[in-house]
């Protein structure tokens, strides 16, 4: 899990970057629930925060130029 602070000191691409796999990961955890071989059903939770969380500081940067 990442935090907003260290979210901030990343630069737009390697934002853009993280968001891809985060949603990457995102995809192979809900097939993972489809097919019941989840172990950790609270991954999916922080996969979807962080996704979250990595839009909004990327919309905040857009904003601020």
């Amino acid at each position: 899990m990442t935090t907003a602070k260290d979210v901030r000191a990343k630069t737009p691409d390697e934002l853009k970057d993280q968001l891809v796999s985060l949603k990457k990961e995102q995809f192979n955890l809900r097939f993972q629930r489809a097919t019941q071989q989840l172990e950790a059903p609270a991954q999916v939770k922080k996969v979807r925060r962080d996704i979250a969380r990595i839009k909004t500081i990327l919309a905040e940067k857009n904003a601020a130029k």
